[in-house]
Order: C-alpha cells, then sequence, then structure tokens
C-alpha cells in the first residue's frame, strides 16, 4: 500500500500541475511561441518522435563514449594515486582545476583542435572533461577507505603491493566506485549537451541542436518537447545505472 502511494503521489502532482498549466494558457490566452500548453507540447512530441529519437540517440552515444574515457582515465589515475602519495599530491590539484573549470570556458578550445567538421570529436572530450572528477575522487576515496585492521592483517601476512590491492582495497572501493560511476553517468549527458550548444554545429545532431533549431524559428512547442525527450533521457541513464549498482552491490555484499 505504501508503495503504490509513493508511485501515485508523485504522478498525481504532475497531472495537476500540467492541468493547471493548461487551464492557465487557456485562460489567459498566452501565446504559443512564449509558453505553449502541455497539449502542443505533447503534439510536437508525437509529430517530431523520430526525429527526436535518433537525436537522443546520437546524444546517448556520445554520452556513454565519455563516461567510458573518463571511467579509464579516472579510474587509473586514481588507482596510481592510491600507490603512490606522492603523485597523489601531485594529481590532487590538477583534477579540482579540472573540477571547476567551466566547460564552456575551454569548449571552444577544444572545437578548434578537433576540428570543425568533426564535432562529435570535441563533444566527447568536453562530456569527459566533466564526467572526470567524481570518478576519480570516489575512485581514490574508495581505495583508501580500508579497514585498517584487514590493513594491519596483511601486514601480518607480508602482502604483496598487488595482493593487497586485487584482495583488500579493489573490494572495500566496490560501492565508491558504482557511486561516482552513477554521479558521472548524469555528468556525461549533461556535458555532452552543454558541448554540443557551445559547438553550435549540427553535425552532431543530438537533442541540444534541436533545440538549437526550434528556438531559432520560435517553435517552442517543439523546444519543450525536446527538452521533455532529454530529461526522459537522463533519468532512463540514471535509473540503468542505479538498477546495475544494486545488482553489483548485492552480489558485493553477499561475497
Amino acid at each position: 500500500m505504501q508503495r503504490a502511494l509513493g508511485l501515485l503521489a508523485p504522478l498525481a502532482l504532475i497531472a495537476v500541475l500540467l492541468l493547471a498549466w493548461e487551464g492557465a494558457c487557456r485562460a489567459l490566452d498566452v501565446p504559443r511561441y512564449i509558453l505553449p500548453p502541455p497539449s502542443a507540447i505533447w503534439s510536437a512530441l508525437l509529430e517530431q518522435g523520430p526525429d527526436l529519437f535518433a537525436s537522443a540517440w546520437n546524444t546517448l552515444v556520445m554520452a556513454l563514449q565519455a563516461l567510458a574515457a573518463a571511467v579509464v582515465v579516472a579510474w587509473s589515475l586514481a588507482l596510481l594515486a592510491a600507490l603512490s602519495p606522492t603523485l597523489e599530491r601531485a594529481l590532487a590539484p590538477v583534477a579540482a582545476t579540472v573540477q571547476v573549470t567551466p566547460v564552456v570556458a575551454i569548449a571552444p578550445l577544444v572545437v578548434i583542435w578537433t576540428g570543425l567538421d568533426h564535432p562529435d570529436r570535441a563533444i566527447v572530450i568536453l562530456a569527459t572533461v566533466v564526467a572526470f572528477f567524481p570518478l576519480f575522487s570516489g575512485a581514490l576515496t574508495g581505495l583508501k577507505a580500508a579497514d585498517p585492521d584487514l590493513e594491519r592483517l596483511f601486514d601480518l601476512y607480508r602482502a604483496t603491493r598487488l595482493q593487497r590491492l586485487v584482495r583488500l582495497r579493489l573490494p572495500a572501493a566496490t560501492p565508491y566506485l558504482l557511486e561516482g560511476l552513477k554521479v558521472a553517468g548524469g555528468l556525461a549527458l549533461i556535458g555532452a549537451v552543454v558541448a554540443e550548444f557551445v559547438a553550435g554545429s549540427g553535425g552532431a545532431q543530438g537533442l541540444a541542436w534541436r533545440i538549437l533549431e526550434a528556438s531559432h524559428r520560435l517553435r517552442t512547442a517543439e523546444m519543450f518537447a525536446a527538452v521533455l525527450a532529454l530529461a526522459l533521457l537522463g533519468v532512463a541513464l540514471y535509473a540503468g545505472l542505479g538498477a546495475a549498482e544494486q545488482r553489483i552491490l548485492r552480489r558485493w555484499r553477499g561475497r
């Protein structure tokens, strides 16, 4: 019963908000190019469905490519930093700088370096930069979070660095790695969209380009439809990574 109420409550709130939105637009006769009613957005979503699906797929592919690249780079550097305190002190300020630097500030440079004819490459690189820090920080924290008593036990048995890493630190870091991956997945999607906005080219044909194209033509309903598709894509990606995290952690706790 409680679970059903938990599902119905947000749906009921969304329905009330949409009805109020629709009623306000009709009662106040708001121009559709300023604020379209939900019915107009739904019509645009149905009409532009195939194009939006193709654009959402392009955005998702670029975000997943960026996430994979960020995983390889961030986890590798975190592993090296966990084994070497000197390297950790060297990498920490660089990672923090990458985190606080707005992606829009470096996007024009990356677009130039990768070539104006290849906006998809620039988008993947910029999304990788955005997704890097939570992966690196989570992995580094997890690799240093092993139980001190177990650390002393491994010292007692004269375990090698490799044995300590594989049998103690990596298992202890698993929850941190998965949480960082879940956070970075959403950031990679955000980075891909922001990078496509900055690139300003239709070569990638992602959802950001659909939003830009609709805004230039004052097709506000199509803009809302693209934003809705982007939101649904983000929710699906987050839910997928969350489900994978729960499944892996269930097996991890069992072991």
